[in-house]
């Protein structure tokens, strides 16, 4: 599979720092508007459609996800009762690289997409190397024992001793590891991408 590259470019694109890493805020706030010939001169409206296929690219690109994965998984949530912007952010969130993001063991989703796909964690007890496996209230996702002095991990335990625990995710810095307790609720899905916009591209 292609391995997807998110770029500053494409944080300009969207208007958000796609990672967490600094180029990207340093690019935004250096050139605070869209790439093109006529950089901040241009004046562009956006149709419906434009700005609701902005929020989907901001989403898809935000969690790392390709075009047929992230349709895919908007077709899955659909077809469920409930509220599908929601559904959708919490089925993205429960992806394992993610989880991983979330609970402070990778400064950026990406870096965490990269050691889940090294195999450096385990869910379960069982080693695991797919980044979008999604886990579910009741898993556990650890470090590997052989991976706990490896690169950012080393210094793991000191940053989750710090970290503020997620309603739906107990860390625990002394093992490394992040129990899934339940699903983001209220504050937690509030994403820099409007959800409700990204229903309604697909629901055109």
């Amino acid at each position: 599979m292609k391995k997807l590259q998110v770029t500053a470019k494409q944080s300009r694109r969207e208007g958000i720092p796609l990672t967490d890493a600094a180029k990207h805020a340093r690019a935004l706030a250096r050139r605070p508007f869209p790439p093109g010939a006529h950089g901040p001169e241009s004046r562009t409206r956006l149709t419906d459609y434009g700005k609701q296929l902005r929020e989907k690219q901001k989403a898809k690109r935000l969690y790392g996800l390709n075009e047929r994965q992230f349709e895919n998984l908007f077709v899955e949530v659909s077809k469920r009762k409930g509220n599908t912007g929601e559904m959708l952010v919490q089925e993205l969130e429960a992806r394992l690289d993610n989880v991983v993001y979330r609970a402070g063991f990778a400064k950026t989703r990406p870096a965490a997409r990269q050691a889940v796909s090294h195999a450096h964690f385990m869910v379960n007890g069982k080693k695991l190397n797919i980044p979008s496996y999604r886990v579910r209230s009741g898993d556990v996702v650890t470090v590997r024992e052989n991976k706990k002095n490896k690169g950012n991990l080393k210094e793991a335990e000191d940053v989750l001793s710090k970290k503020e625990n997620l309603s739906w995710l107990a860390i625990d810095s002394k093992t490394l590891s992040a129990k899934v307790t339940g699903k983001p609720a209220g504050v937690e899905l509030q994403q820099p991408f409007d959800a409700k916009m990204v229903v309604e591209f697909y629901s055109r």
